[in-house]
């Protein structure tokens, strides 16, 4: 099991948490000894080693060597813009919303968000908070969900078993109108950071703004408990309503580092 408690700032997907949940699913990722993790993804039959959500450390060569690792293809994912020598960039670097918790959270939504939840505030809507466990609705929900949306999520294993190697870091918040469920939303916490991981509301949830009392509550709860920043995940030009519904919160638009490839067949030849 984690510690939940709020220590460190870094992305859900270099949380050991994170790690650990792989390695319940099969899965065999790497800890280089600077901390950070690597995956493993075979991509059209050959092995390629991913760091995802992370800066590469200055001696990441020299790392991959003691391991062993460093004739194989690298996909660099930074979660920031970051200086890539010898790398190629194969992806665009896509936005990601993040929410500060750190100040006055009610006179950061936008006018019309916050009269919603101020009208929701005073209905019979209540949001109930537990943690998540492996058979819980919201599981099958998501999964039809993503087939009917269209969108790629986590498989359900690996949501199940971070839920079970670090069920303090899961917080599912729930939705109810007269003590029946109409919406809920998953959150994961990692380090000063908290991340949304799946919702689901009703024609019901989404008629009362549901989402709007059970993001709010989500996000007071989580800076009450050290938590500084949550992740709202990547803007969708497919999903401009969900994208808007985030960005009323007072979340910042922040543009990733792309994707490169590092491999050393294509790196240049160092002088003689």
């Amino acid at each position: 099991m984690f510690d939940a408690a709020p220590a460190h700032t870094h992305a859900l997907l270099q949380d050991p948490a994170f790690a650990a949940a792989l390695r319940l699913c099969g899965q065999r990722p790497i800890t280089l000894p600077c901390g950070l993790t690597l995956l493993n993804r075979p991509l059209l039959g050959v092995p390629f080693l991913m760091l995802p959500r992370a800066a590469p450390p200055p001696d990441l060569s020299d790392q991959l060597r003691a391991r062993g690792l460093h004739r194989r293809p690298l996909l660099l994912s930074p979660e920031t813009q970051a200086p890539l020598p010898r790398a190629l960039r194969i992806s665009a670097p896509q936005t990601l919303l993040h929410l500060d918790l750190t100040g006055d959270l009610r006179a950061a939504l936008h006018p019309k968000w916050r009269n919603q939840l101020r009208h929701v505030e005073a209905s019979p809507l209540r949001i109930r908070t537990s943690r998540l466990p492996p058979d819980h609705a919201l599981l099958t929900l998501e999964e039809n969900q993503s087939k009917t949306a269209g969108y790629q999520n986590w498989p359900r294993a690996l949501t199940t078993a971070f839920a079970t190697v670090a069920p303090r870091q899961t917080h599912l918040f729930t939705a109810t109108l007269h003590g029946h469920a109409i919406a809920h939303m998953l959150f994961l916490t990692h380090g000063q950071r908290a991340s949304y991981h799946i919702g689901h509301t009703t024609a019901e949830g989404r008629a009362h703004h549901a989402h709007n009392l059970t993001l709010y509550t989500a996000m007071t709860q989580l800076a009450r408990l050290g938590h500084t920043t949550l992740d709202l995940g990547r803007t969708d030009p497919k999903t401009p309503n969900l994208t808007r519904f985030k960005s009323r919160t007072g979340a910042r638009a922040t543009p990733t580092g792309g994707t490169w490839l590092r491999w050393s067949p294509l790196a240049p030849r160092r002088a003689p």
